[in-house]
């Protein structure tokens, strides 16, 4: 019998393992490899080079850009959604009834494409927008995407409005798991909003306020589409994320053994990176006594 129910598991598995397998694993040690080559994605021949793209990429001032704009988007786009998530979900919490369709309306720009809402921010910043327009008559001139940090500010705001509801979501799930009768003790106690928010509210949200941060922490390694539709990695690699140099690198340059080893180095900095974020949470909520 137990037999059967391991073949019975394995077979339903098989379909995610076969994907895995394909477009995952196969692809991985491709990449591997193809980062020991000076392969120019169109020749059918290339050579093996060692471990030359790696020395070049950690010498590269766009790899440098690169690392250091993931960890500039991180602290403009981390606060920016968790505050906008948590009041969100604190106020949709809070009402009487249609919780469902207000979190339903915040979480569509999640399913947006984001071409689609990039190149609609690309027109309202452009410069003949009524915005712009607006502005230059009040003697206010700002160029949206050409300044870095303005620049990286309106895609850290795209990401924040796209991703909101999504984490409004998580965190008003942990809000609805929170036991009413503990507010109602606070209450009579004398417990304010404030100090319920602090210390009865903060503390129970921390699984799902742990589970927010880490995803919207993992979410600025993977920035490329925004950025490739408004700034293609400019002013003066201001923008120039992780993905949009193994981009430019693979498909423009046409190094892909210099572009796979732009991102095993980009693999191996998330990894880490999100590593010691998570370690740093954990650190924080047991400091605070909330696991």
């Amino acid at each position: 019998m137990d037999q059967r129910n391991n073949r019975l598991g394995w077979l339903f598995t098989s379909p995610y393992l076969i994907y895995s397998l394909i477009f995952f694993f196969g692809p991985l040690i491709w990449s591997f490899y193809l980062s020991f080559t000076d392969w120019d994605l169109i020749a059918p021949d290339y050579n093996l080079i060692g471990l030359k793209n790696f020395t070049d990429a950690l010498k590269s001032p766009a790899v440098h850009a690169s690392f250091w704009v993931t960890y500039k988007f991180m602290m403009i786009f981390v606060p920016l959604v968790t505050i906008l998530a948590l009041c969100v979900a604190v106020v949709v919490h809070s009402l009487p009834r249609l919780k469902s369709l207000f979190l339903i309306g915040f979480f569509l720009p999640y399913l947006s494409s984001g071409v689609v809402s990039s190149l609609i921010v690309k027109g309202l910043l452009s410069y003949s927008s009524p915005l712009n327009t607006f502005l230059r008559k009040l003697g206010i001139q700002i160029d949206w995407l050409g300044t870095p940090m303005s620049a990286l500010f309106v895609v850290g705001m795209i990401l924040a409005w796209k991703f909101t509801g999504y984490y409004a979501l998580i965190l008003t799930s942990g809000l609805n798991s929170i036991d009413n009768e503990i507010y109602e003790a606070a209450a009579i106690d004398g417990v304010t909003d404030r100090q319920r928010f602090w210390r009865i509210t903060l503390p129970l949200l921390y699984p799902a306020f742990y589970t927010t941060l880490i995803l919207s922490f993992g979410v600025t390694f993977g920035i490329f589409t925004e950025v490739y539709q408004l700034t293609g990695g400019g002013p003066n690699f201001a923008t120039n994320t992780w993905q949009m140099e193994i981009f430019n690198q693979a498909f423009k340059n046409l190094k892909a053994g210099y572009a796979s080893a732009v991102a095993l180095l980009a693999s191996i900095a998330t990894f880490i990176s999100i590593f010691i974020i998570r370690k740093l949470l954990e650190l924080w909520g047991k400091r605070n006594g909330w696991v």
